[in-house]
């Protein structure tokens, strides 16, 4: 089982980026993903997941209507797209593999990818 981040760098406040999160050795009938993200001195936060069963999503509150998680089943892989970014969304933003409702969010997580920087400037 492998998870890998991509998609991160640099971007301006008010602007844009796309992550990518590529399983391999299981399909996302097998796990949901989760999107998560840790900024410098603080504790990783949940940003979103998705049950591609389903279709299912969570957002947390401090990126709804800002960004949005899709999956595609054939490719095994899960996106976060970005949108209006701010300086505060700067982390390593990671996926994760277990699982996921709509009401709370991740139940659990199995398995973590490396993660990718996002670092917005003001």
């Amino acid at each position: 089982v492998q998870l890998v981040e991509s998609g991160g760098g640099l971007v301006q406040a008010g602007g844009s980026l796309r992550l990518s999160c590529a399983a391999s050795g299981f399909t996302l009938d097998d796990y949901d993903i989760g999107w998560f993200r840790q900024a410098p001195g603080k504790e990783r936060e949940e940003v979103s997941c998705i049950n591609a069963s389903d279709g299912s999503t969570y957002y947390s509150d401090s990126v709804k209507g800002r960004f949005t998680i899709s999956a595609d089943n054939d490719q095994r892989t899960v996106y976060l797209q970005m949108n209006s970014l701010k300086p505060v969304d700067t982390a390593v933003y990671y996926c994760a593999a277990g699982g996921c409702t709509s009401v709370s969010g991740t139940t659990h997580s199995d398995y973590w990818g490396q993660g990718t920087q996002v670092t917005v400037s003001s």
